[in-house]
């Protein structure tokens, strides 16, 4: 097959709130199941309030959505994108109905997550499975995971190159960062022969970039925690960490953001305004490099994956771990891969 025998690409997202009066009621489906008073949500939505009660995240799903458009238009291909998100607003089942109605039977399903586990990964494919619940006649397939891809490799390792030719003279440290995840999630991220798939992925995605950047001395340390402060999760804290560096007379930190690719709350809140607040605190400066999948060459990243998944292809990594994802109608991509825990913890990443 190729890529014009399908009918659609969908954008699959996290979804986020685009005003005050949505926050709460956003931040009640992240949540759904595990009984959390509105006045706990409230707390929790500071975050959004401080910027309005808008998440940047809808509006760069739309920005990327406008991209890919572009791309395929470029190389002459006649397929229509959609968006669908998990939580809120352009809700994936209302889309799944949209492309039944207007006649889309076979369905690509990019998500915007280049990672495994569940959170990053499995929940992708539980909400494929509802989009067929209520959209039967549609096949929705999941392109591969892109933590490898030679195309993001290269466009983070670029921001990074940048960062480092502007901390020359100073004492620095580069610090790579994704979203924590509860330890036991982890080691259940790759199923029972591939534990820790998913702080693996990070590592090797922090390692790809820090050799084609030339920066042999980083770290790679964890944000954006929640939950049960008793329960064991990723470590050490980027902020925690930042402060520790400081204390060890380090001037300068070099944040790369490799597990997000858009700015979207976790970044605007925990790194430019928490650990900038701490830097500033400390004395140090920060430079944080910018996301990348607002370029254009990002989009064109992923119609590469979206035709190399029609001409069923594997597309190619530089990593020499797993490279999951490409699942049919909800289906996981291994036996027993990123199973959920009794009770998830749900990343708010909107």
């Amino acid at each position: 097959m190729k890529l014009s025998d399908y009918d659609a690409l969908l954008v699959l997202s996290f979804g986020g709130p685009e005003g005050k009066d949505e926050v709460i009621p956003f931040l009640e489906n992240v949540t759904r199941g595990r009984g959390i008073p509105k006045e706990r949500l409230a707390t929790v939505g500071e975050h959004y309030f401080h910027f309005g009660g808008v998440s940047p995240i809808n509006q760069q799903n739309r920005t990327l959505i406008a991209n890919i458009r572009a791309e395929l238009e470029r190389r002459g291909i006649e397929l229509p994108v959609y968006f669908g998100n998990r939580n809120w607003h352009p809700f994936a089942e209302d889309t799944a109905k949209q492309l039944a109605a207007d006649g889309a039977r076979r369905v690509l399903v990019f998500a915007t997550s280049a990672w495994g586990g569940y959170s990053a990964c499995r929940q992708y494919d539980e909400d494929i499975q509802r989009m067929r619940e209520v959209a039967p006649e549609v096949e929705f397939t999941k392109l591969w995971q892109f933590y490898g891809n030679e195309a993001f490799i290269n466009q983070v390792a670029a921001g990074l190159k940048e960062a480092l030719a502007q901390a020359q003279g100073k004492d620095y440290r580069v610090l790579f960062t994704a979203h924590s995840v509860p330890t036991a999630a982890d080691v259940a991220s790759g199923g029972p022969d591939n534990a820790n798939l998913y702080s693996r992925q990070i590592a090797e995605a922090a390692r790809l970039v820090a050799e084609r950047a030339g920066a042999p001395d980083y770290e790679v340390v964890w944000q954006s925690r929640s939950g049960n402060p008793a329960t064991p999760w990723l470590e050490p804290d980027v902020v925690d960490r930042a402060e520790a560096l400081a204390d060890a007379n380090v001037q300068h930190l070099i944040c790369v953001p490799i597990g997000f690719i858009t700015d979207h709350m976790e970044v605007v809140w925990d790194l430019d305004t928490e650990l900038q607040h701490a830097c500033d605190n400390r004395g140090v400066t920060m430079d944080r490099v910018a996301t990348v999948g607002l370029t254009q060459e990002f989009a064109s990243m992923v119609v590469d994956i979206a035709e190399a998944v029609a001409r069923g292809e594997q597309p190619a990594s530089l990593s020499t771990l797993t490279v999951q994802g490409c699942t049919r109608n909800g289906a996981p991509c291994c036996e027993g891969c990123c199973e959920p825990q009794k009770r998830p913890a749900r990343a708010l990443n909107g």
